[in-house]
């Protein structure tokens, strides 16, 4: 049974403020919170340089979406208006490459979940912590949208509160306010800036873009605007707090700490204040990573059973995906997604460290690859004028400076590799679908 056409009228009053208030909650997770580690040691103080170009691209990206969604508000988003813009291989292309690469990164999430909470637990199992989160996420899954809205808001503001508590914490140490800082790191020559060279800049770029996913998550909540032509408004609002944000903490970090004391062990923000014995820190933190990766783990759940059910409605996947009943999810997506994430879990528990980073690696550029299509399909609906265009292009060159920067980088070149596996994989059910596909359409 469908929901009634008052249901919809409720569900379709988000304000811009409360979307990208959505956003923030499912954007700032454990890529800023934790994994910026890894990117400030291959690209030092460069980047801040970094975070402020994929900011740039996060904006493009958003506001070509925003444009889409207002122009003509669809439930499967992106997906949608690849099929529109390029035909069914695309619709199809981008909804399993989307869920296929969120079902794959949700097991590395959970297990990094699970590990945050030993740090209070110590003896408590990792895949105790993993099926609690997973069911956890899964119950908060049912409570709809307009709740999810909600939860996200709050989550949101108390990450923001936790890095706002940082840079206020920092800048006293840093500007004198508090004693117990001798000697700021800032750089005075460009070496300094870049000292690890143009190339480092280049390889820590996807890891600046790591920071910023989750704004297909916000195109997919865009269509419960009131005023739909109120998204790009909100993205820009979104990403500009994200970025000044982004580059106070991590700048601030910078100043206190040199680059090299940087491991992908800890959170910068800890190791930043490590040393001012500041006990209540490292709880804080913790506190903030639980929650940054739950909330981005929850937005990725509505996401992939969002897409499921699009894609299901699109003849893509089978049409039971689509059957709705009395709960906020059709149950057959809902038990898809479950059954993904006990395969996630295992996979996560089971593969080898370096191989499973390889594969949550490839999974996470494929996300970047959906970013490309956002641009390419808002090029062909939108009809930009020229001014436009030379902005989407520079947006889909920053995208391929931030994917094709991993192969720089041994460590994450083998997932460079996979993602491309997983595309060739996806092109060749494409085209066995092709047959089908012209039949139809005769």
């Amino acid at each position: 049974m469908g929901q009634s056409e008052d249901s919809k009228q409720q569900n379709n009053n988000m304000k811009w403020w409360q979307l990208s208030l959505f956003g923030i909650g499912c954007t700032i997770g454990t890529g800023f919170f934790l994994g910026i580690s890894i990117g400030i040691q291959l690209g030092g103080p460069a980047i801040l340089i970094a975070i402020v170009l994929a900011g740039i691209a996060t904006y493009i990206v958003f506001n070509a979406l925003a444009k889409l969604t207002a122009d003509h508000p669809e439930k499967g988003a992106f997906r949608t208006y690849a099929r529109k813009a390029f035909g069914h291989w695309a619709g199809f292309s981008v909804g399993w490459m989307y869920w296929c690469s969120e079902i794959l990164i949700m097991g590395s999430q959970l297990t990094a979940l699970s590990i945050f909470s030993r740090f209070w637990f110590p003896n408590v199992p990792l895949w105790l912590f993993a099926s609690g989160y997973a069911v956890l996420g899964l119950f908060v899954l049912l409570i709809g949208s307009k709740g999810l809205s909600k939860l996200e808001n709050i989550f949101a503001v108390i990450k923001i509160a936790a890095i706002v508590m940082f840079i206020v914490i920092a800048g006293a140490f840093a500007f004198g306010i508090v004693d117990g800082i001798t000697e700021l790191q800032i750089p005075d020559s460009v070496r300094e800036m870049f000292p690890t060279g143009f190339t480092g800049l280049w390889a820590c770029l996807i890891f600046a873009f790591y920071a910023f996913g989750g704004i297909e998550i916000m195109g997919l909540m865009a269509i419960h605007l009131g005023k739909p032509e109120e998204a790009p408004k909100s993205g820009r609002i979104m990403i500009l707090s994200l970025v000044v944000i982004y580059v106070l903490a991590l700048g601030l970090a910078l100043m206190l700490v040199p680059w090299e004391n940087f491991t992908t062990n800890e959170s910068p923000f800890v190791v930043a204040l490590d040393d001012f014995s500041l006990a209540f820190v490292p709880h804080l933190f913790n506190g903030a990573l639980i929650i940054a990766g739950f909330s981005t783990m929850v937005a990725s759940f509505y996401g992939i059973t969002t897409v499921l059910v699009s894609l299901a409605e699109d003849g893509d996947a089978p049409a039971l995906f689509a059957k709705k009943g009395k709960l906020a999810v059709p149950l057959p997506s809902f038990g898809m997604l479950a059954f993904g994430l006990v395969g996630s879990i295992v996979m996560s528990f089971v593969l080898p460290e370096k191989i499973y980073t390889y594969v949550t690696t490839g999974a996470g550029l494929m996300l970047l690859y959906n970013w490309s299509f956002i641009i390419l399909s808002a090029r062909k609906l939108l009809k930009p004028d020229f001014k436009e265009n030379m902005v989407y292009y520079a947006g889909l060159v920053l995208i391929l400076a931030g994917v094709s920067g991993t192969l720089l980088d041994k460590t994450n070149r083998p997932g460079f590799f996979i993602s491309i596996g997983i595309l060739a994989v996806i092109g060749i059910v494409v085209f066995v679908m092709m047959r089908q596909w012209n039949r139809e359409t005769r």
